[in-house]
C-alpha cells in the first residue's frame, strides 16, 4: 500500500476505535484552527499555519494516537497532562477513552499564539 497523500487516506488506513479517535481529532482541529491548512507531513496529518509553519500533527499507533506540538507548548501544559503519557512535544491519547477536547483546544490556541506572537517555529 502506498503512503497516504491526504488526511482522508491516512484515516481510512485505520479502523475501529483508532479511526474514530483520529476522526474526532480532525474535527477538533478543524474547529480550533479553521484557518489552518491540512497536509500530510512526514507521513502524518498536520495542520499548517498560513506562514507555512506546522502548528501540530497527529498520528495513529497500535494502542494510542499521538498529538504532537512543539516542546514549549507541551511543557506549558505539564500540570494539565499528569493523566497522560507525554514525550518531548507529544501527548498520547489511548484508544477507547474520551478525547480531552477542552485541553487540546487550549493547547492549540497556545501553539497558534506562540507562533504568531513569539515566532516559534516547528521543532
Amino acid at each position: 500500500m502506498s503512503k497516504p497523500q491526504t488526511i482522508d487516506e491516512y484515516i481510512q488506513g485505520f479502523s475501529g476505535p483508532s479511526r474514530e479517535l483520529l476522526e474526532q481529532l480532525r474535527t477538533l482541529a478543524r474547529e480550533a484552527v479553521p484557518q489552518a491548512t491540512e497536509a500530510i507531513k512526514w507521513g502524518s496529518p498536520a495542520w499548517v499555519h498560513s506562514s507555512g509553519t506546522i502548528l501540530f500533527m497527529v498520528s495513529g499507533h497500535t494502542k494510542h494516537a499521538n498529538v504532537a506540538f512543539t516542546p514549549s507548548t507541551r511543557e506549558a501544559f505539564d500540570a494539565d497532562l499528569t493523566d497522560f503519557s507525554t514525550g518531548k512535544g507529544t501527548v498520547k491519547l489511548p484508544y477507547g477513552q474520551p478525547v480531552p477536547g477542552d485541553l487540546l483546544r487550549r493547547m492549540i490556541a497556545f501553539r497558534v499564539r506562540e507562533h504568531e506572537r513569539d515566532g516559534v517555529l516547528w521543532r
